[in-house]
């Protein structure tokens, strides 16, 4: 009789600690306000970057075209911040209702750090107000440089709330060590449990894939628009408009697989239990949805290139290389997508002779599947450069060598990625985990050296011709769409991956989630629910893009043609006072 009060008290704790929402249940109601808000948060982070940018190069290169991209960038972000805040507020009531007792460890741990968020997010919303109301006002003589110092701290506030928020999810990933669930906050220590061992791994991959997702959204409203425009000036405009945003997510994207390892890198070595689970236990199958993803992803990426070469004057000299590129990314595709071990029955292991493919298996082990990504990054890369060379000719006079040095940029790059990615066979799996730094700084070199000698040797470039800015068929503006929803899913799935982990621990070995939900969904149920979160997300992004267009009183595509008829044509024959970084288009 003695050992049933405790098994008695056990079940009232978790009667009293976990509250039950109705048909869909509390895990799907906490995990769908969750995602959807921070798929707002990392739009409302993303797109100001974008904006800030942008001003900068129409302040400094005193081209008016930027700085009304920036102020339509910014249009965006009033009504996506009310989103984002509403879809916060619902997280709180369901997370105080619903998980009662974990809420109130949080809050007990992560009190003050609360605080500090939330007045943050006022400041951070009252300088939004500022910087884009004000837009107009402070667009002359020295107050333009006020109004982009109030982008910069829009974007500097909004960091800032990303890691205190950071602290918080990473803290339930890989708390401190010796911490327990009565742990008061004077005994660990505020600092202690923000920076938690995977807590900058995190930050640095958010802020990377928050501004590939956000220009991949930019670049999904830009189509919208280009979609529906009345005109052949406004299909110029958003034209440019998907170029700028997809050139920044994608340009971005190309270093956001070695964020990613960093972060596994130290999820292992603080667990190796969650990084066994994460990619050799029942998540294994997760990565291969994930490769597919990402191969969509720079397959489109490239396809939206190649698409809109057809519009530069001089592409047509690389367009038979295109094919060959497009050889090297489907076969990295298909080695990226790769399993190491198969999923078959009694016979099939037989024949195969164990439970590893005696070809595929190959394939799916990590030296494979590294060189497969860093070559598909490569040539992207490529892609990129030869779209941004397209209507140019160099007029250097060491230009051919600058060429010669960037192909064998390219060739020693390529090089050094297929003999670590080939010698990773004949050495241990320690070893060749070292491999891939060598294969990450290869490419990184390659990149940093190509983009410093192109800027260099394009400089008083002459023009083959004007770009033919909105002459791009249907289907590519199809494809920016398709890349923002593969982000948008990729995101989801990554958050899966990522809290997934942890199982049935609301704070990893600290606190143990002993509701009636506490079950990792399967994958088939898992892409329901990010599915459902995606649906949620992109509907309410097309209510905020339909709001911007009935909000605005004239054409900007009309302004900004007129606008960049008036100027002469500059050198480089890519618009008035070209952007280095963004090709001139």
């Amino acid at each position: 009789m003695t050992d049933l009060f405790p098994l008695l008290q056990a079940v009232a704790d978790t009667a009293g600690a976990y509250g039950r929402f109705p048909v869909i249940g509390s895990r799907a109601a906490v995990w769908i306000a969750a995602e959807v808000h921070l798929m707002f948060a990392a739009f409302v982070l993303g797109v100001p970057m974008f904006a800030v940018i942008t001003e900068a190069i129409g302040i400094f290169g005193k081209d008016d075209k930027y700085d009304r991209l920036a102020k339509e960038f910014t249009r965006l972000l009033v009504v996506a911040y009310s989103a984002t805040a509403i879809w916060g507020a619902v997280l709180t009531f369901f997370l105080t209702t619903l998980y009662p007792r974990f809420w109130s460890h949080l809050a007990r741990l992560f009190g003050l750090s609360m605080w500090i968020y939330v007045g943050l997010f006022f400041i951070e919303s009252f300088t939004l107000y500022l910087y884009y109301y004000g837009w107009d006002r402070w667009q002359t003589g020295r107050a333009k440089y006020g109004h982009w110092t109030l982008g910069l701290l829009l974007n500097v506030w909004g960091t800032a709330v990303m890691f205190i928020a950071n602290g918080w999810l990473t803290y339930m990933m890989s708390p401190p060590a010796g911490m327990t669930a009565e742990t008061l906050p004077e005994s660990v220590g505020l600092w202690n449990a923000l920076a938690n061992a995977t807590w900058m791994p995190i930050n640095i991959h958010r802020l990377i894939a928050n501004a590939v997702f956000g220009g991949s959204i930019v670049a999904a409203y830009a189509a919208y628009r280009f979609l529906a425009a009345k005109s052949a000036e406004e299909r110029a405009h958003y034209d440019w408009m998907g170029y700028v945003g997809n050139f920044v997510a994608i340009s971005i994207f190309i270093v956001l697989p070695f964020a990613g390892y960093y972060l596994g890198r130290e999820i292992y070595q603080y667990n190796q239990q969650l990084g066994i689970t994460m990619m050799g236990g029942f998540m294994s199958w997760l990565w291969i949805l994930q490769a597919f993803l990402i191969g969509i992803l720079f397959l489109v990426s490239n396809y939206y290139l190649w698409i809109g070469m057809g519009r530069i004057p001089g592409a047509e000299r690389f367009m038979p290389y295109t094919k060959w590129m497009l050889v090297i990314l489907v076969l990295g595709v298909i080695v990226w997508a790769t399993p190491h071990t198969m999923i078959a029955n009694r016979r099939e292991l037989e024949e195969m002779g164990g439970s590893h493919h005696p070809f595929l298996g190959v394939l799916g082990v990590m030296s494979a599947k590294n060189t497969a990504v860093n070559l598909m990054i490569l040539t992207t890369f490529l892609s990129f450069l030869l779209y941004r060379r397209a209507n140019k000719r160099p007029t250097a006079a060491w230009a051919r060598a600058g060429t010669i040095v960037q192909g064998l940029s390219f060739g020693a790059a390529t090089a050094v990625v297929l003999f670590f990615g080939v010698y990773g066979y004949f050495v241990s799996a320690i070893v060749r985990i070292g491999f891939s730094v060598y294969q990450v700084l290869a490419v990184l070199a390659t990149i940093v050296v190509v983009v410093v000698l192109d800027i260099l040797m394009l400089r008083g470039a002459q023009s083959r011709g004007a770009i033919r800015w909105g002459q791009m068929p249907e289907r590519s503006q199809y494809a920016l769409f398709l890349l923002a929803v593969t982000f948008t899913w990729l995101m989801g799935l990554m958050g899966f991956a990522r809290s997934g982990i942890r199982q049935h621990w609301h704070v990893f070995e600290v606190i143990r989630d002993t509701s009636p939900d506490a079950v990792t969904p399967a994958l088939g149920s898992a892409a329901i629910m990010i599915s459902a979160c995606v649906l949620i997300f992109l509907g309410l992004v097309s209510f905020i893009f339909w709001l911007s267009e009935l909000g605005q009183k004239s054409s900007p595509g009309r302004e900004v043609a007129e606008l960049a008829a008036a100027a002469p044509p500059p050198p480089s024959g890519s618009g008035p006072s070209p952007a280095p970084l963004l090709g001139g288009d």
